[in-house]
Formats: C-alpha cells, structure tokens, sequence
C-alpha cells in the first residue's frame, strides 16, 4: 500500500465514525457552561448534524452573547441558567439524574471543575468502575483507529485500576461499532517482564487477569514496547509472536504522565486528530479542547452517542 492510499484510508476514519452517529436517532446530550466559541459551537454542529439534541447549561445571557458574536443559532435549543460553571457542572449532573440527558458534555469550563461534579460521592455519577479516559485517535499514518488509555483521569493507577480501564476501553470498542473483540496492547519501555521496570509485572498480571476471566471481550497481551505493538516488522524482529503485537487497536500507557505524552506526540508529530470520552460514569462524558478541531470535536460526540445508542440498545426493558 502506498503512503497516499494510508493517508487517504486514514483521513476517512473519523467520516465513517461520524456518518455512523448521523444513522442513529439523536443523543439528548447536557452541554455544561459553553460560554465560548469553541465549545458552542461543537454544540451546535453536533446537533446540526443530527448526533446529539442539546441542553445548554450556565449563565444564560453569556451563552446567548455567545451565539450572537459567533452567529451561531441556538433559538432551538432549552437553556438552563446557571450563574457561573461551578453551579453549571453540578446541574449538569442533576439533570443526568432527572433522566434529562443521556450525555454530559464538557464546554469552557476546567476538567477539573466538571469532574468534581462527576465524581462527587454524594451526587454524583459513580459508579462500581473506575472512572477513566479514552482518547479516540486518527492517526494519518495508521490503518485503524487507535485507542490510548488512560492519559487524562488516573495519574498512577494501581492493577484493580488499570483492570477498569481496560475494561471502560474495550466495552467502547465493542459498544460503539469499532469492531468485536480489540487488540490490546499494555505498553511498558521492555517487552519483557523484569523486576526493575513495575509496568511490566503489572502488564503481565493483567493478561493472566483475562485469562481467567477478569477483563472480558479483548485480546491482551503485554509487557509490549510502543514500537512491537504497533508495527508488525518490529514485533518480527524481537521475535514477538502475538495476535495483538504489530496491530494493536488500544494502547494501554503505565501512567498519566506517559498517555499523555504519547497523545501529544500523535497529535503535533502525526498529525493525528483525537476525539475524547469518559467512561465509567453514570452516562459516557464527552471532554473536548480548544486545540480540538470540529471533525475531532463532533467525533467525541459521535463515539459518545453510538456508546449510548448501544447501552441503549441493550438495557433491558420493563413490561408494562
């Protein structure tokens, strides 16, 4: 395949993934304090775009001195007033519970400041697992959509953790349309377990878990160094023989720090676009950036939205 035909198979990932939110009826989604334009304005493209139907929540004047400098129209949309995004974040999370929305979005507000909210512990929308994040990845240079977990919620998360967080990644795989039964790689600096380096003995740990059952629907294996997971040519030469190394579609870092850090290093040297959801909560949580551009902001809606669609799907229902 040449490097043109990558580039345009790979440019298409996010079109397909957003045509697939577009097929499905509508997402009611809580929008908290999108009192800018960037994060209105994700809004309002979602929503014009058929993935998501809207309630906008903070200080109700801002919101329409907002739309007004911008030219967005928001005359179709409910706003609920909040003073500032402190209260916006905590009705945000009300209105989850009063079954108004089955999406909370995040607008100009800090992370910080939703997330308090999300995971208060009287109020809030925990629930048994873990809250974690997923970063939805177009990378120009890969053939498929890649996963990187956790880089923006855990810092050091411990193996009961990490359990959760491979777990959030893999329902969403399988939940949102990406596929059945992901390839998932534990990323450490070795491919091999050594007492000197935690991650690996963690990564190890974590691929008996499945073994036996303990994380359900992926393919796992690990300790993997980044360039063995995902380039069959590399995992050749070390003499790797797996299903997931080479074509891993989750990456799974040992740290914050370290997603974080590959995350960027996609995004300014691959010049990859990332879309991103909380999971682990009540509702999936839609968490978008000012350096996000509208195809990545309207992708996290549309993974969100087939995410919820699918729960959706499968809840069961109660007879009359």
């Amino acid at each position: 395949m040449s490097a043109d035909t990558t580039q345009t198979r790979a440019g298409n990932k996010y079109d397909r993934l957003i045509a697939a939110a577009k097929a499905v009826p509508s997402t009611p989604t809580i929008v908290v304090h999108p009192c800018d334009e960037t994060s209105l304005r994700g809004a309002v493209d979602s929503a014009s775009a058929g993935i998501i139907r809207p309630v906008l929540v903070g200080p109700e004047r801002k919101i329409r001195e907002t739309a007004s400098r911008f030219g967005l129209d928001i005359a179709g949309y409910e706003i609920v007033d909040a003073p500032h995004s402190d209260a916006a974040a905590a009705k945000g999370v009300e209105l989850i519970h009063e079954a108004r929305g089955e999406l909370l979005m995040k607008g100009s507000l800090h992370t910080d400041e939703l997330m308090r909210a999300v995971t208060a512990k009287v109020g809030g929308l925990r629930t048994d697992r873990r809250i974690s994040h997923v970063f939805v990845m177009d990378v120009p240079a890969y053939a498929e959509t890649i996963f990187v977990t956790d880089a923006a919620i855990n810092i050091f998360p411990d193996l009961d953790a990490k359990r959760d967080i491979i777990q959030n990644a893999i329902d969403l795989y399988n939940l949102a349309g990406f596929g059945k039964t992901p390839r998932v790689a534990i990323l450490s600096a070795v491919e091999t377990v050594t007492s000197k380096i935690p991650s690996t003995i963690e990564a190890a740990a974590l691929c008996k878990m499945a073994d036996r059952g303990q994380i359900t629907g992926g393919l796992l294996d690990g300790p993997l160094a980044f360039d063995n997971a995902i380039d069959v040519d590399a995992a050749r030469i070390k003499g790797i023989k797996s299903e997931v190394a080479g074509r891993a579609q989750i990456l799974v870092v040992p740290d914050l720090e370290a997603g974080n850090m590959l995350a960027k290093n996609l995004a300014y040297f691959a010049k990859a676009d990332s879309a991103g959801i909380v999971l682990g909560a009540r509702v999936p949580v839609v968490l978008t950036s000012r350096a996000d551009s509208p195809r990545a902001r309207m992708a996290s809606c549309a993974v969100a939205a087939l995410y919820a669609h699918a729960r959706r799907q499968k809840a069961p229902t109660v007879a009359a």
